[in-house]
């Protein structure tokens, strides 16, 4: 499913679907000490339900798995639902294509809802509601990022400019270590009870590292096939002569737990 938003990329359409395969393959990314943060904060784990919004390729879902949470994945993307599916076999996750502001579980079905590199993407007043609606008392929302830092580490910055070179009006780019921002319209029915950045160094080969990048927003969910060629053979050389065989490129890991609080919504419509 194709998305448009002015205050991402300049406005121009982005598809994750058409990077299904590049996805499931390159960006199961996230280090153990990634998972970690979660399970300290007691989340996910020891049969909590959990919702996991924009779940793409599934991955948090089967990552933390083996620690007893009960999960169920959405994403508009049929693609990725897909590809969830396929990487979960054996495991116990539902999966369902579908928006989340579109959402329709009952009342006090989960314990916590994750989103994971999608936060930014959902129409929070519509979204809210029905977040604040499908929670248990004083449920959890957790919001979670990574993403490499251009500034402080070499291959990452080089990779980020010629992404820009074919995107000029990629917004992913630039990053530095900063708290996730959650909309106001959370304040009346949560409550903020964690935040934390913490460095991470993630272990690529060129040929990971070219496909992580190639499975961003800025190359594979939005440029033609034939654009995505001519970046790749581009980016190849680069890391040819930029890196070796293998390495670890600089990253930020970042958190966000709000809390459950406040009087029931009651939609009237």
């Amino acid at each position: 499913m194709e998305m448009k938003d002015q205050k991402i990329d300049g406005g121009k359409p982005f598809d994750w679907g058409r990077t299904s395969m590049d996805y499931a393959k390159y960006r199961d990314i996230y280090p153990q000490e990634f998972y970690e943060k979660i399970l300290a904060r007691g989340l996910c784990m020891q049969e909590q339900r959990v919702l996991d919004l924009g779940t793409g390729t599934g991955v948090l879902p089967r990552n933390l798995y083996r620690y007893g949470a009960k999960w169920i994945g959405t994403d508009q993307s049929e693609n990725q639902i897909e590809q969830a599916r396929r990487l979960s076999e054996g495991m116990e996750i539902s999966y369902e294509a579908v928006p989340a502001e579109e959402l329709d579980f009952p009342d006090e079905s989960f314990d916590v809802v994750t989103a994971c590199q999608c936060f930014w993407y959902f129409d929070h007043d519509r979204l809210m509601p029905k977040l604040y609606r499908m929670l248990k008392s004083e449920g959890r929302i957790l919001v979670l990022y990574m993403a490499w830092l251009p500034y402080e580490d070499a291959i990452a910055g080089a990779s980020e400019k010629l992404v820009l070179k074919y995107s000029p009006k990629w917004s992913g780019a630039g990053e530095t270590m900063h708290p996730i921002s959650i909309p106001n319209c959370y304040g009346e029915k949560f409550q903020l009870v964690y935040q934390e950045e913490f460095p991470l160094k993630v272990s690529f080969t060129r040929e990971s590292w070219n496909g992580r990048m190639k499975a961003c927003r800025g190359i594979g969910a939005s440029l033609t096939e034939k654009e995505i060629a001519a970046w790749e053979r581009e980016h190849r050389k680069l890391l040819e002569e930029i890196a070796p065989e293998q390495f670890e490129v600089r990253h930020y890991g970042a958190i966000a737990e709000l809390k459950k609080v406040g009087n029931p919504v009651i939609n009237h419509a």
